[in-house]
């Protein structure tokens, strides 16, 4: 299989693991009932993630996205790392974890963009990986979001981007596009801030596509995440995963798989020749509304 580059002075393959749906015990991805057993403590987790890791590095995976609001992903991948120097490490800020290893709490997470969240979860990133860490990016930047405008955060980020972690963020919801083309224009001292982008983009929600054209044209980095819709495309999860590739500016896409047998289905993606027909794209708004109808499970 072709090696990319994230940009990261590491090579990766094009296929990247994320530990969403591992890291804690409840997701939004359907089917989690039949993916994991009714043992969801942090013991079971950790070996869950552990393994998929272990899969994942010998299939030659070798990008790794986790968040602070991923339970205790980052805890779980901070103690898998070793001697992996090869491996290329992702995190995100701006959600606080707060379900408190529950499936059924009320909220299982909190959204905060300001500079004090910044603080806070970046010493507590920084305390679990130190150097390892590779990229950080804001998670689910949406057009209205403080930190496309927040000049004390942008001048904290540059700061980090010194110390040679690269920054980046992340997008969310029907107005994706609006949120990368403002993110490309954020500067600190008359260089670009945000040197990655991380969106979702499938068959059913391609709309970011354009602007993320655009970020690969001013060259950042473009990391696809939920290709096959929280497991709407599970179905056709190669063929979702194979489409995400064949984007011209797609540089890395994320499996979210919280089995090695979807991990390799998902990796089959790499080795197709044709793809299926697809489902086609419903609006933006409509598909984001669905996705908030999704169950923590």
């Amino acid at each position: 299989m072709a090696l990319d580059r994230l940009d990261l002075g590491v090579p990766v393959r094009r296929i990247g693991l994320g530990l969403a749906a591992v890291g804690r015990p409840g997701y939004i991805n359907l089917g989690r009932q039949r993916d994991l057993p009714e043992d969801r403590s942090v013991a079971s987790m950790r070996a869950r993630s552990h393994e998929l890791l272990d899969f994942a590095y010998a299939a030659g995976v070798r990008y790794i996205d986790v968040a602070r609001s991923y339970g205790l992903a980052e805890e779980f991948l901070a103690g898998w790392l070793g001697d992996r120097r090869d491996i290329v490490v992702g995190s995100k800020w701006g959600y606080t974890y707060t379900a408190g290893w529950r499936i059924d709490a009320p909220v299982h997470e909190a959204k905060d963009h300001g500079v004090a969240t910044y603080d806070r979860q970046v010493s507590e990133t920084l305390a679990l990986f130190g150097d390892r860490l590779d990229l950080y990016q804001i998670h689910s930047v949406t057009p209205d979001s403080t930190a496309l405008t927040d000049r004390a955060l942008h001048h904290r980020l540059a700061d980090l981007a010194a110390r040679g972690v690269t920054v980046g963020l992340s997008t969310s919801g029907p107005r994706q596009a609006d949120a990368i083309r403002a993110a490309l224009r954020v500067e600190v001292a008359g260089e670009p801030l945000f040197r990655s982008v991380q969106a979702t983009w499938n068959p059913l929600e391609p709309s970011a596509g354009p602007a993320l054209a655009e970020a690969h044209a001013d060259g950042r980095t473009v990391i696809v995440k939920e290709a096959m819709a929280n497991g709407r495309l599970a179905d056709r999860d190669a063929d979702a995963i194979a489409a995400a590739l064949d984007q011209p500016w797609a540089g890395v896409v994320l499996s979210g798989a919280a089995t090695t047998s979807q991990l390799t289905s998902n990796l089959r993606a790499l080795s197709l020749a044709d793809l299926g027909p697809l489902p086609l794209p419903e609006t933006p708004d409509g598909y984001w509304r669905h996705r908030g109808t999704l169950a923590w499970s």
